[in-house]
């Protein structure tokens, strides 16, 4: 089944589901990405810090998909939010990949302590007008953030890409996005190993129970779940089989019910690692 779209707010197509990329570096990097490209996944999330730019772009040399027919996204880190550092590094972001643009940018973390990303904010919509990316964004700012930048450029991010899973679904961040055509992408979609649970999300019964009655996988369903929500989730698997499955989300939905439950699922601050936007700093 084809995977339906997502239109960002100035005409960017995305995919409804991407490819993250975070700890995937080398040749097996590459062999990973090349997998997840032939498995028909044509966004793909890579950032600055992950260190893997370079073999995000030499996946994309090797795909048997020509470039126009991907969309690259990456992320801009803390250490250069200043202007002009931040130019240069999406400069630099480019000859690591070996490409000519990005199809979106991101500021990675807003950094509150340090008050600089207005400036780096300014740096993506300045770069976008460059021709060095088609779309810019942010990933993890909070209302008070977003409020910030409209506040002192007059431009919201297109997309903000936030810590999203069943039991961090984050109800008002998406509300606010959605109520700003701003896009909401999802990292840790499946949660993750730092979460302090007895079980795994996917060994939930409810999420167990639906993936029965679905004849789906336990993945899937979480995946669904957040399709359903209208977020477009960033899955990352190193097996080619769990690839494909990850995308195999679009013939079948969840009740209004099903969705409802497992938002009900959500616990006070169940972060997979902990990183509160508010206090973190990514340098």
């Amino acid at each position: 089944m084809q995977t339906p779209t997502i239109t960002l707010r100035d005409g960017l197509v995305l995919p409804a589901i991407g490819f993250g990329t975070a700890g995937l570096r080398g040749a097996t990097g590459i062999q990973t990405i090349d997998s997840a490209i032939n498995n028909g996944y044509r966004l793909i999330d890579t950032a600055y810090n992950y260190e893997n730019e370079g073999t995000v772009g030499q996946a994309i040399k090797r795909a048997n998909v020509s470039r126009s027919d991907l969309l690259i996204s990456s992320k801009l880190p803390g250490r250069h939010h200043k202007y002009k550092k931040a130019i240069a590094a999406i400069q630099e972001s480019l000859y690591r990949a070996d490409l000519d643009y990005y199809d979106l940018y991101l500021i990675h973390w807003p950094n509150p302590d340090r008050g600089e990303y207005v400036e780096a904010w300014q740096a993506l919509l300045d770069a976008k007008r460059f021709g060095l990316v088609r779309a810019v964004g942010v990933s993890n700012f909070l209302p008070q953030h977003l409020d910030k930048l409209q506040a002192e450029t007059g431009e919201l991010p297109e997309v903000n890409q936030i810590e999203l899973h069943p039991m961090f679904s984050q109800p008002e961040q998406r509300a606010y996005n959605k109520n700003h055509q701003i896009v909401t992408e999802a990292w840790s979609p499946l949660g993750g190993s730092g979460m302090n649970l007895s079980r795994p999300i996917r060994e939930l019964p409810l999420i167990s129970h639906l993936a029965e009655k679905y004849g789906k996988n336990s993945g899937q369903i979480i995946l669904r779940f957040e399709h359903q929500l209208g977020v477009l989730p960033l899955p990352l698997s190193h097996d080619p089989q769990r690839q494909a499955q990850n995308l195999d989300i679009f013939d079948f939905e969840l009740t209004n019910n099903e969705v409802q439950q497992i938002s009900a699922l959500d616990q006070e601050d169940a972060r997979v690692s902990g990183q509160d936007p508010l206090a973190h700093e990514e340098l």
